[in-house]
């Protein structure tokens, strides 16, 4: 008797956990969402079929939007290890307010051009190296 119990315990345990894990992963994905990553990732859609024929754009298009919902999740997971379902809530909070729907308008952009500053960057630590190399 006392083995049934535990076994049901566990049951129990494990489903509530399994739900648990299905409300804060649900709750990144909406993070991801609201923080406008996913333009991030049409525009690399975009570039990246930058050289399929225009006959075939729409197909493309399609088809590489099916990848997106393996890559939210993911990234959710990630989200999900590093904050709680409280700072998500939080984080999501966030960027309904103004201020947050500013920032996941200006995300992308800025991380473009900190990319390129952190090449430019690179090169002339490069340089500093290949000094001290020789």
């Amino acid at each position: 008797m006392k083995k049934i119990l535990f076994v049901i315990a566990l049951f129990i345990a494990i489903t509530l956990q399994a739900q648990e894990s299905t409300t804060i992963q649900e709750k990144a994905i909406s993070l991801i969402k609201a923080s406008g990553a996913t333009n991030a990732f049409d525009d690399a859609i975009a570039q990246i079929g930058v050289g399929v024929p225009d006959d075939k754009k729409e197909a493309y298009t399609a088809e590489a939007k099916e990848t997106l919902d393996d890559i939210y999740t993911q990234i959710a997971t990630l989200y999900a290890v590093e904050f709680t379902e409280s700072e998500l809530d939080k984080l999501i909070a966030f960027y309904k307010t103004d201020l947050g729907k500013k920032l996941s308008v200006k995300q992308n952009l800025i991380s473009q051009k900190a990319m390129m500053i952190g090449q430019t960057w690179g090169m002339k630590v490069g340089g500093i190296a290949q000094k001290y190399i020789q």
